[in-house]
């Protein structure tokens, strides 16, 4: 049944009663949704926007730092993308003397651009349908736990095995994903290449990229400047490579044209990205799950996190600078959980999640078909028994692993082994690599009493979320030494362990010892940590099994209930390449309340606030407002658009994604989701749920205008 069903379903051509839902993949464009989108308004051949054999929009798409999407806009590989997304690498070449998070950074010339380690740019150069390879790999191969199908390092395998079969050549550049969609009913291979050498060119100030900060973080209205710049460097040759001061940018093979000429209610948009996750094909108990686990969890601790840091980034400068990136990632899903949490209930998702889920168990009866009921039955079952565990996981990933960062102190195993070993040469490598990790721990943005002050309200959180026989093992530590004392053993942590400082750690590898190691405070809690989030992973382990086989029928039975009442189909965001479109539309979010589809510097100046660091407008861009020096990306009324919302789907990972118009020009940078379309990760609302964008003309304003960084508006080709 379920080869037919693909078989049927992936040679038919839907077309969605609503058009804006869907993260399409690219390689089903022309069978499945060209006649849509062409239908809604898109003015250009769908070979222009994918084209397998040549060149198209989607070489100038990229997956940057593996987390955001970016656009290449000039043919010297100069790549917009969010300031959010930028932010970690702004932040890290930031100091007390060079600010760029409040002031700023503009490269007027190539060799001021910043070398950023560790971050990549990557292409897509192609995406083949594997399915049927990867289905005979699995018949031949043992699977003795019956888990390869699912397994990323089985698939890395089949990968490596499909690409000699077929001649693809690989190495540090050019890499392989193959990955499941649909719940492992099909399979794509994506041949990347990745370019390794990347270097910061432009950021506005916070103040401009940040406006508004976390008060309108998922939010519209929005009136953020929310990009930032970088640049593809390579070889002489063209060719990727590490960083080197030889090295040149990139002669791209495609670069995108932006349109300054302004958008306009219900214009056709569609947006190409690298969506994360969503899961669409829940069940209402798992979204009850998510609710009352993840949800909760990421809520009720971070809130509590970011009270502190916030407390103490608001003390001195160095402070702030060092934890700017750390904060800003944590509230990001911090208030997403909130939003989702209230939308799930004020929208009704598990009533409706309940209606879909029960049209499909009709289905299955009415076909004979008793596959869906058992899947059905089996994930409810699994639901229920994984509650607790999963609960104490996200209890220790939230407090322990990503609140504590003395979690994360370096693995001492090895130096142990060679102490308890005796053998000098042994004592001696270990002492060199420790020392090494040592210093990755102690970095610039660590500190260590902003740690002790988090850890003290973090661990005392857990030990309060979660019931006392259920705590880790280093509670026993805690309550035989420290009469269940949290703040005692965290000071006791913070003030004996060979990890409170550097100095300390110094001290301790110029005369190393094994009782030492074993007794160390720290070095306990890091271990109990990860055994702990460990334990609770093989508690669930047999139940995570079950329910990976259980879903893949599920899915199934969706996609052919989806077909045979006409609907769209597309699979769950898994940080792919996908397309999204919608048309630009205003929308209500209330009775009696309508919001519009863009936003303006006026919105700008309304909103300031100089007592409030989220809401304070940089002196020459009230300037710029006052004497109305827009240039020439104001609209045809005089005003300087900002931001504007459209009805596409959009995730998280989307940030950065380019924003095309019907011509396939760039007309804005995808940033954010509004807040009543949160629980679009579950269900989407066409109605309510938007897609938060730059409006490109904003971002060519602020170069220009603002930073007065004239080559690079000469680098992008812009029409009007």
């Amino acid at each position: 049944m379920r080869k037919s069903l693909l078989i049927t379903f992936f040679s038919a051509c839907f077309l969605a009663s609503h058009a804006d839902e869907g993260m399409w993949m690219l390689t089903d464009l022309k069978k499945q949704n060209a006649a849509v989108m062409q239908d809604l308004g898109l003015d250009i051949s769908i070979d222009k926007v994918y084209c397998p054999e040549g060149i198209s929009l989607k070489d100038a798409v990229v997956h940057f730092g593996g987390g955001c999407t970016g656009e290449v806009v000039s043919a010297e590989g100069l790549v917009l993308t969010n300031h959010h997304c930028g932010y970690s690498y702004i932040q890290q070449h930031s100091s007390v003397e060079h600010d760029y998070l409040t002031d700023g950074f503009w490269a007027k010339t190539y060799a001021e651009e910043l070398p950023c380690e560790g971050l990549t740019v990557t292409f897509i150069d192609r995406i083949l349908d594997v399915t049927d390879y990867v289905l005979e790999q699995l018949k031949k191969d043992e699977d003795p736990e019956g888990l390869n199908y699912l397994s990323p390092s089985y698939l890395e395998k089949v990968a490596v095995r499909f690409a000699k079969k077929e001649k693809i050549k690989t190495d540090d550049f050019t890499v392989l994903e193959l990955k499941p969609f649909y719940g492992a009913n099909k399979y794509y291979l994506f041949v990347k290449t990745v370019y390794k050498d990347i270097r910061m060119v432009g950021a506005p100030p916070s103040s401009i990229g940040k406006f508004g900060a976390d008060t309108d973080n998922w939010m519209w209205p929005r009136h953020c400047g929310d990009f930032s710049i970088f640049r593809i460097y390579a070889s002489k040759d063209g060719k990727p490579a590490l960083y080197s001061s030889e090295n040149v940018p990139l002669k791209v093979k495609k670069h995108l044209t932006i349109n300054a000429g302004g958008i306009k209610e219900g214009d056709f948009t569609f947006v190409m990205g690298f969506p994360g996750r969503n899961w669409r094909y829940m069940i209402s108990d798992e979204v009850e799950e998510r609710m009352s686990t993840t949800n909760f969890m990421r809520d009720t601790v971070r809130g509590v996190r970011l009270r502190v840091l916030g407390e103490e980034m608001a003390k001195d400068a160095k402070t702030r600078i060092q934890y700017a990136a750390k904060y800003a990632s944590s509230a990001n899903y911090w208030k997403n959980a909130i939003g989702m949490n209230e939308g799930l209930v004020r929208l009704k998702v598990l009533d409706r999640k309940k209606a879909e889920q029960e049209r499909l168990l009709a289905y299955g009866r009415e076909t004979g078909n008793d596959a869906y009921q058992q899947a059905y039955d089996a994930i409810k079952q699994i639901v229920a028994k994984r509650h607790d565990a999963v609960y104490h996981q996200q209890a220790i990933y939230e407090a322990l692993m990503l609140g504590t960062e003395f979690s994360k102190v370096p693995d001492t195993d090895g130096l142990l082994k060679a102490l308890e070993n005796g053998k000098k040469k042994e004592i001696d490598e270990a002492v060199s690599a420790l020392r090494t990790e040592g210093a990755k721990f102690f970095n610039k943005d660590y500190s260590s009493e902003v740690d002790r002050k988090v850890s003290k309200q973090l661990i005392a959180l857990y030990a309060r979320l979660v019931p006392a026989a259920q705590h880790i093992g280093i509670f026993e530590v805690v309550n035989e030494r420290f009469g269940g004392n949290t703040d005692a053993f965290v000071d006791a942590c913070f003030d004996s362990s060979i990890f409170s400082t550097p100095e300390a750690l110094e001290a301790f590898l110029a005369h190393p010892g094994a009782d030492k190691l074993k007794n160390d405070l720290m070095v306990q809690y890091a271990r109990s940590v990860k055994e702990g989030y460990r334990k609770t992973g093989e508690e669930m382990k047999a139940e995570t099994n079950a329910y990976n086989r259980a879903h893949k029928t599920w899915v199934a039975g969706m996609l052919a209930l989806k077909q045979k009442e006409g609907k769209a189909i597309y699979p769950d965001a898994n940080s792919t390449l996908r397309l999204t479109y919608g048309k630009i539309g205003s929308y209500e979010p209330a009775d009696g309340e309508e919001y519009l589809y863009y936003t303006t510097l006026k919105g700008v100046m309304e909103k300031e606030d100089p007592d409030n660091p989220e809401f304070i407008v940089p002196d020459k861009l009230k300037e710029l407002y006052r004497t109305k020096d827009f240039g020439p990306y104001a609209m045809s009324d005089g005003r300087m658009p900002v931001c504007f919302v459209t009805a596409t789907d959009n995730t998280g990972g989307n940030s950065g994604s380019p924003v095309f118009n019907a011509q396939g020009e760039l007309i804005g940078i995808g940033f954010d989701r509004n807040y009543e379309g949160l629980t679009g990760d579950i269900a989407y609302n066409p109605q309510l749920q938007r897609a938060a964008c730059v409006d490109i003309r904003y971002v060519l304003f602020i170069i220009d205008k603002y930073a007065g960084i004239q080559r690079l508006i000469d680098e992008m080709t812009i029409v009007r």
